[in-house]
C-alpha cells in the first residue's frame, strides 16, 4: 500500500513539475514578447506641448486667438490691416500663453 501510495505521489510531482515548467515558459515567453514591444516602440518623451495643461486653458488658448482674429476681419475696414493684425496675433499668440499660464515644465 505505502509503495501504491509514493508511486501516485511522485506521478502528482511530476504532473506538477511539468505544469510548472509550462507556466515558467509562458511566462518567460510573455516577458521576452514584452521587451520585444517595449525595444520597438519608438519612445515619446514630449509627445506634445498641450498634454500638460488644464482641458479649460487648451480651449482658452485656442478659443481666445481665434475670436481676436474674428473681430479683426468683422471690425477692420483695411484687408491690408486686416492681414497685418492677424499675422501680429498668430506671432504674439505663444509669448501671450507663456505669460498669462505660465511655463509648465514637465
Amino acid at each position: 500500500m505505502s509503495k501504491e501510495r509514493a508511486r501516485r505521489r511522485e506521478e502528482r510531482l511530476a504532473v506538477h513539475e511539468k505544469e510548472k515548467a509550462a507556466r515558467a515558459r509562458k511566462v518567460a515567453r510573455r516577458q521576452r514578447r514584452r521587451q520585444l514591444v517595449k525595444r520597438l516602440t519608438p519612445q515619446t518623451r514630449n509627445a506634445g506641448r498641450l498634454h500638460r495643461r488644464g482641458r479649460g486653458e487648451r480651449i482658452g488658448i485656442v478659443l481666445v486667438p481665434a475670436v481676436a482674429v474674428a473681430a479683426v476681419w468683422l471690425f477692420v475696414p483695411e484687408m491690408s490691416l486686416r492681414i497685418v493684425l492677424t499675422a501680429v496675433l498668430v506671432l504674439a499668440a505663444p509669448a501671450l500663453v507663456v505669460v498669462v499660464l505660465g511655463r509648465k515644465a514637465g
